[in-house]
């Protein structure tokens, strides 16, 4: 065991993890629990309060994907620390996944932030490479939340000092639940891309309208020149009695 590690388990330091997804949840269980100080999952707003935060008072507070705003009086009164899968400054915003497949990433970057005011704006702890080139969005989720986890052992070892950011940002917006309709696509992999990063816990699935009918993809495998998935058909909300 390292000095760092061992040094974080005398000093019984708190850390709260706060993950809105199933997959946040296995991964602390398995893996980041078992690190070195007293650990706490949160998995809604409601446990997420400043008076419940100033209990346990955190050396750090990580958010590997969380769905509601953060009370400012907590960004700005603890370390909060988020973790984005792009290049930041590139790609800050929403939808992240989506919107690197979509513009045609085989590769990415999983960026530790220090969480300010400004969505995705704050310093920078450590980026590393991640791949997105195949696999469900629910997959690519899990790998990544297993990197955020060794991520998170590095910073709480290591207390790296976040570097500010310099380049220009772009802006990723998050995408709306009518984008999920297929568009027109130039080939077989574009559509592949386009039902994979969709299908995951909480997204709205690829899908398409017919004579009445949703049709809504999901696990999609492309083989030989084809796609295979799974496809659950639904009368059209309109039409639904």
């Amino acid at each position: 065991m390292s000095t760092e590690l061992k040094k974080g388990r005398k000093s019984g330091r708190t850390y709260i993890v706060a993950g809105s997804k199933a997959w946040n949840r296995r991964v602390f269980d398995e893996v980041i629990s078992r690190y070195p100080g007293k650990w706490y999952f949160f998995d809604s707003p409601e446990q997420l309060t400043i008076k419940y935060v100033k209990q346990l008072n955190p050396r750090y507070l990580f958010f590997p994907h969380w769905s509601w705003k953060v009370p400012m009086e907590i960004v700005n009164g603890y370390e909060c620390v988020c973790f984005h899968m792009t290049d930041v400054p590139y790609g800050r915003g929403g939808s992240p996944l989506q919107n690197l497949i979509i513009r045609g990433h085989k590769q990415t970057k999983l960026t530790a932030l220090k969480m300010v005011d400004e969505m995705d704006a704050g310093p920078i702890y450590l980026k590393e490479d991640f791949w997105i080139e195949s696999g469900s969005a629910e997959e690519i989720y899990l790998r990544a939340t297993y990197q955020v986890a060794a991520m998170i052992e590095r910073i709480i070892t290591e207390q790296i000092t976040p570097v500010p950011q310099k380049e220009k940002p772009v802006i990723f917006k998050r995408r709306r639940p009518e984008e999920s309709e297929i568009p027109d696509l130039k080939d077989l992999m574009q559509l592949y891309d386009f039902i994979r990063m969709l299908d995951a816990d909480g997204y709205p699935r690829a899908f398409i309208n017919d004579q009445g009918f949703h049709y809504a993809f999901s696990r999609a495998v492309l083989y030989n020149g084809q796609i295979k998935c799974d496809v659950t058909i639904s009368p059209t909300k309109e039409d639904t009695p």
